[in-house]
């Protein structure tokens, strides 16, 4: 498998590096951006734009519109500082914001853990195939479920 070195945050230096990401991009790191970027980075599992909303409308004291959030995390996935597992409608916070390549996500069908791992190697094919077929933009969204280990090992 080929894969490539990237730094992986957590914490206060995830939230960090998104924001000079993001700032980086030309874009402006609001209250409401930080608030939805701590409160998906939070989560263990991809989390609903409804999921955030509600979150952060608790910690702030006041009804957050989904729509709103929706718009925030479609900036993050634009700027490489969350991904999108398309088979939930969910979002995950990057933890290499700034480092550009295709994940492919390993996602739990009993308790909804997603990982990733990079296979250079199976995206840029998949990339080239498309190219191939006549597409010039091809983003390859490659999620594959099953069993975390530890639900595999509950259910033995």
């Amino acid at each position: 498998m080929t894969s490539h070195r990237h730094d992986e945050h957590s914490g206060g230096a995830l939230l960090d590096a998104a924001r000079s990401v993001l700032t980086g991009a030309g874009e402006q790191w609001t209250a409401m951006r930080e608030d939805v970027f701590a409160a998906l980075s939070a989560q263990g599992r991809p989390a609903s734009a409804y999921d955030i909303a509600e979150q952060v409308g608790q910690q702030r004291g006041k009804r957050v519109a989904a729509n709103s959030v929706y718009r925030i995390l479609d900036l993050f996935v634009r700027t490489n500082l969350a991904n999108r597992i398309e088979s939930a409608n969910a979002y995950l916070a990057n933890a290499h914001p700034g480092c550009r390549h295709d994940c492919i996500f390993l996602i739990c069908d009993h308790c909804g853990t997603a990982t990733h791992f990079d296979d250079d190697r199976l995206t840029g094919a998949l990339r080239r195939a498309g190219r191939d077929a006549g597409f010039a933009e091809v983003r390859p969204v490659v999620e594959l479920r099953g069993l975390c280990d530890a639900c595999a090992k509950a259910a033995r």
